[in-house]
C-alpha cells in the first residue's frame, strides 16, 4: 500500500508532463489560432497570390484540427489553389482523393465540378482567344473533362453544378468534333481518302448537331470523289444541301 502511495504522485506528474508536452506541441502547430482564424489566414494568402503559403496553412489547419469543418473545406481549397497555380494534375489528384473519401458529402458535387473545370483548362492556352485552337492540340484532357462532367450529372443531377456542367458539355463536344475535323482535313490533304471518310463519318455519328457536321459532309463528298465512289459522293452532297443549304467551306485543302 505504501508503494502505491509513492507511485501515484509519480504517475500524476508523469501524466501531467505528457499533457503539457502535447499542449506545447499543439500550440506550436496552431500558433494559438482557432480553426476559423487559420482558415481565414490561409484564404487571405491565397487571395494575395501566395499559393504556396496558403497551401502550407491549409495543411497545418488539417494537422491541428483534423475533425473540424474547416479542415474538410481546406482540402477543396488546396485543390483550387493548385488549379490556380496551374498544377493541374496535382489538383485533379486532390479532387479524386476527396471524392473517394467523401462520396456523399454536401460539398462533393463541387469537387466533381471543379475536377471538370481543371481538366478543361488544362488543354487551354491564352492564345486560344486570338490565334490558336485547342482542338488542334492533344484533346485527352478535354475528353477527361467531358467524362468528369458526365459523371457529375449522373451522380448529382439536381444540383446547380450539374446544370453548369451541361453548358460546358456543349463547348467540349464542339472542341472534340472540331479536333476530328482537323484530323479528317489532314488525311484528305495526304490523300488517305478512306481514313478521311471514316473520320467524317465519326463526326456525323458521334457529334451530331455540332458546327463540324456540314464540314464533315463536304469532306466526305470530296474524298468519295477521289476514290470514284460517285453515288456515295452524290448522297453526301444531297444531305449537305438539304440540311445546310448555305454552307460554304471555311478551310483550305491545299498543302
Amino acid at each position: 500500500m505504501k508503494k502505491l502511495f509513492i507511485i501515484l504522485p509519480f504517475l500524476t506528474l508523469l501524466l501531467n508532463g505528457c499533457f503539457w508536452q502535447e499542449e506545447a506541441k499543439r500550440e506550436s502547430i496552431t500558433k494559438g489560432w482557432s480553426p476559423k482564424t487559420f482558415f481565414a489566414q490561409a484564404k487571405e494568402e491565397a487571395l494575395s497570390g501566395s499559393t504556396d503559403k496558403a497551401i502550407a496553412l491549409f495543411e497545418q489547419l488539417q494537422a491541428a484540427y483534423p475533425g473540424s469543418k474547416y479542415a474538410l473545406q481546406s482540402k477543396l481549397e488546396i485543390a483550387y489553389a493548385l488549379y490556380k497555380n496551374k498544377d493541374y494534375d496535382q489538383a485533379i489528384d486532390c479532387l479524386n482523393s476527396y471524392i473517394k473519401l467523401y462520396p456523399e458529402h454536401s460539398s462533393t458535387p463541387y469537387a466533381y465540378y471543379l475536377r471538370g473545370v481543371v481538366s478543361q483548362d488544362k488543354s487551354r492556352s491564352f492564345l486560344d482567344d486570338y490565334f490558336t485552337d485547342s482542338a488542334q492540340r492533344d484533346v485527352n484532357s478535354v475528353r477527361d473533362a467531358f467524362n468528369y462532367y458526365l459523371a457529375l450529372i449522373d451522380k448529382f443531377p439536381k444540383t446547380e453544378y450539374a446544370e453548369e456542367a451541361k453548358t460546358h458539355l456543349v463547348i467540349l463536344r464542339n472542341i472534340l468534333s472540331r479536333h476530328e475535323l482537323f484530323v479528317a482535313i489532314y488525311y484528305t490533304k495526304r490523300g488517305t481518302n478512306i481514313a478521311a471518310i471514316n473520320r467524317a463519318k465519326f463526326i456525323i455519328e458521334k457529334y451530331p448537331n455540332t458546327p463540324s457536321v456540314p464540314a464533315a459532309l463536304y469532306l466526305m463528298a470530296r474524298n468519295y470523289d477521289a476514290i470514284s465512289a460517285n453515288i456515295l459522293a452524290k448522297d453526301a452532297r444531297r444531305v449537305l444541301k438539304n440540311s445546310y443549304p448555305s454552307y460554304t467551306p471555311h478551310y483550305s485543302l491545299e498543302n
